[in-house]
């Protein structure tokens, strides 16, 4: 019985080993299905492939690819900062705080469903088409997943650690920050983890209005030249971008909440 067991768990690992690399696959001998149909509508990985290449050779208003990247990236992460700076102490506050989460939660709690979109045409008008408001985009979008989470996380702290924290004459400026904080930082690093790929999302859109440069400007650039191989190559840099992020705050979070690796694998 033992034996079975094993070996069960033997095909197991090995197809949660392979099981990736076949739906990339899989994804792309489709891809190659459907581009033999039509071409000018959906060209293959070979022309998609040249016109990657080119765009490494020859600038796109003013910016090879890597460039378009880094405009990108550079918007997202001014926006995270100031997210992160924010949001972490205002949904600590939410969190932990009646008197200011009966105040200002109920007014967050309004402002939330609206969707970062939505505030772009108000943005625009007030601001104009600049880098400031495509920043102020992406801070909507990423500043709510940062609060909401961090309030969650402080919210579903044990209450026996905080009772235990009481019987041992702790104020609450230590029941906060050396249980309640230390108990949310995994929730904390969800929202982050949220808020990097939501505002690769929203940067997108901001970019599609008025940008010279990034990832959106590219595809809009595409769509307005009929080039649809530079549509499909700044979608497949946007998902190695995303990827790439997504390893990025996986690592740093192991790094920072290493209990968090033993709750997963449990």
């Amino acid at each position: 019985m033992k034996k079975v067991t094993g070996w069960k768990k033997s095909i197991g690992h090995i197809f949660y080993t392979i099981a990736p690399a076949l739906s990339l696959v899989l994804l792309f001998l489709l891809w190659v299905q459907i581009s033999r149909g039509n071409s000018d509508l959906v060209p293959g990985p070979d022309l998609v492939m040249k016109r990657f290449v080119k765009t490494f050779e020859k600038p796109i208003n003013g910016y090879l690819i890597f460039g378009h990247i880094l405009a990108s990236l550079k918007r997202i992460f001014l926006a995270l900062i100031f997210s992160l700076g924010i949001g972490i102490p205002f949904g600590i506050l939410i969190g932990w705080n009646k008197t200011f989460n009966a105040i200002f939660g109920t007014l967050f709690e309004f402002i939330r469903p609206i969707p970062p979109i939505a505030w772009l045409p108000l943005i625009v008008m007030w601001f104009g088409i600049g880098e400031f408001p495509k920043v102020i985009i992406v801070f909507i979008g990423t500043f709510t997943p940062v609060v909401v989470n961090t309030a969650t996380g402080i919210r579903l702290v044990e209450p026996l650690y905080l009772d235990v924290g009481r019987m041992f004459h702790a104020n609450d400026r230590k029941l906060l920050t050396e249980i309640a904080l230390p108990s949310a930082m995994q929730s904390i690093f969800a929202g982050f983890r949220t808020a990097t790929s939501g505002g690769l999302m929203v940067v997108l859109a901001a970019e599609m209005i008025g940008a010279k440069a990034g990832l959106g400007f590219l595809i809009t650039r595409g769509q307005d030249a009929f080039d649809v191989p530079l549509i499909m190559v700044g979608m497949i840099v946007i998902a190695i971008v995303g990827t790439v992020i997504s390893i990025f705050t996986d690592l740093l979070e192991r790094r920072i909440c290493p209990w968090s690796e033993n709750i997963k694998s449990d």
